[in-house]
């Protein structure tokens, strides 16, 4: 079940809301402020929320909502996020970048949208090269989100096993995330068999 605030301090939020008023170089204040999503991945342990929550409220945002997604996991076993803030562009586009460097993983920015769909299969060794380590390494790729991911290993995880995975891609990237997962899949010794694209499944 979805909750506000999910057990965000109140302090915390009305500090946030009170340090994004104010504009110390004066460079953004005639700038109209609008209202922004972000849509983030957050590893389910005590604190990441409020850790994500720093760089908008440090960076001039304005808190508005924030949508915690408890019962749907992200693939990779994550927690989805959705956070609305006011902000001008100008704070927009650094609040963004500050959550990335800090290592947030940021699926969705404002307009931002994955835009292009792409399904491929990896075969191989998935269980022994780590799949867990292969998705997160795709989902470090900023040009793609893995989507959903459906693996089969009829014969065992110490054998050749296969996986779907349906990536989300940002609009014209479709072909940088791909290139990450040939290379990723290179390194693992994985065989990829992708899609043709314009062609219904």
């Amino acid at each position: 079940m979805s909750d506000r605030r999910d057990g965000t301090p109140e302090a915390s939020l009305a500090d946030a809301d009170a340090d994004a008023g104010t504009a110390p170089d004066g460079g953004h204040a005639a700038a109209t402020p609008s209202t922004h999503t972000v849509r983030l991945e957050l590893v389910d342990e005590p604190g990441q929320l409020l850790a994500a929550l720093h760089p908008i409220a440090d960076n001039g945002g304005n808190l508005l909502s924030i949508y915690h997604e408890r019962g749907n996991k992200t693939p990779r076993g994550r927690i989805p996020v959705e956070v609305d803030f006011e902000a001008t562009p100008e704070r927009f586009e650094e609040v963004v970048d500050a959550l990335r460097s800090e290592g947030v993983n940021v699926m969705q920015a404002g307009t931002e949208r994955y835009a292009e769909e792409v399904t491929l299969l990896l075969f191989g060794h998935l269980i022994d090269t780590d799949l867990s380590d292969t998705l997160s390494r795709i989902e470090a790729c900023e040009s793609a989100s893995v989507a959903d991911v459906s693996l089969a290993a009829p014969q065992g995880t110490e054998e050749v096993s296969s996986a779907r995975l349906r990536l989300e891609a940002r609009a014209g990237e479709t072909d940088a995330a791909l290139a990450a997962v040939r290379d990723l899949a290179a390194e693992k010794d994985l065989r990829v068999v992708e899609p043709l694209t314009g062609v219904e499944a």
